[in-house]
């Protein structure tokens, strides 16, 4: 049996023209992931509705599927993953904002944020965390549509299991190609020559096949050059996670690759 179409999303918690939703599509060939289509959503409300359409995917999202377990333990709320979320969802921005800046304040230096089981491993921000960047706000604007959209969340969540969803981070892949050299920023003061390098070589590497995962990304010459081109890297953290994805439906259900020492409260970053 085939693949089913994998995808990934590049992820904003507020969504513009300028800062879209990211959706790269692609389809599993062998030992390849080939680019099909770039989408671009301007709106929760388009987000939503796109998660709801009967397609089969496996998708990898660039945004936190869970908090950290010491964090919901300390502050009283529900330990299972579906209430924990329901009452994620109940509060404001500013109270999220209000409610983590306390717990970081009553906490030492160098330990403020409370860290999911493979944060350190992936090398991703804290899912509490709620500036640069944002991913508290992100999980906040994307884990209601997933569950009211019905998609399957291995570890986390029954669900439609046509469509799987499973959380990514580009930077995770990033890292592996080209260590930690900086290859994307949205300040146009920062979209130096030396980033467009690193797009470059990120880029080049992909389609080598040049990772752990044993996936080569198959482009077009414009696709590739459009990759490049985007200063700001939306496109290509889309690519990333839509790799991760590839990589994830190759292993093929139920676990997707997710280990089993996967937390049912924190959730898993696919391919950690």
């Amino acid at each position: 049996m085939n693949p089913p179409p994998v995808l990934g999303c590049d992820f904003s918690s507020t969504p513009t023209r300028r800062k879209p939703i990211v959706i790269a599509w692609g389809a599993v060939a062998r030992e390849a992931v080939v680019l099909q289509r770039i989408e671009k959503l301007e709106s929760l409300e388009a987000f939503g509705l796109w998660l709801k359409q009967p397609t089969d995917w496996v998708g990898g999202f660039d945004f936190p599927f869970g908090l950290p377990r010491e964090l919901v333990e300390h502050l009283g709320w529900p330990l299972t993953w579906r209430e924990c979320m329901a009452h994620y969802a109940t509060l404001s921005r500013p109270q999220i904002r209000e409610t983590f800046a306390a717990f970081c304040d009553a906490r030492p230096v160098g330990n403020k944020f409370a860290h999911r089981l493979f944060d350190k491993r992936a090398g991703s921000s804290p899912s509490m965390k709620w500036v640069n960047p944002p991913v508290a706000y992100m999980l906040h604007a994307a884990l209601p549509l997933l569950i009211e959209a019905g998609v399957h969340m291995p570890g986390l969540h029954a669900g439609d299991t046509k469509r799987v969803a499973l959380e990514a981070y580009p930077g995770l892949l990033a890292r592996e190609l080209i260590a930690r050299r900086s290859y994307k920023a949205d300040e146009k003061a920062k979209q130096t020559p030396e980033r467009l390098i690193a797009r470059k070589d990120l880029v080049t590497r992909l389609e080598h096949g040049d990772t752990r995962l044993g996936l080569r990304l198959k482009l077009t010459h414009a696709q590739r050059d459009a990759l490049v081109a985007d200063a700001m890297g939306d496109s290509l953290d889309a690519v990333l996670c839509m790799v991760q994805a590839a990589w994830a439906a190759r292993q093929g259900p139920p676990n997707y690759g997710l280990p089993a020492e996967l937390d049912p409260l924190e959730g898993w970053i696919v391919s950690c």
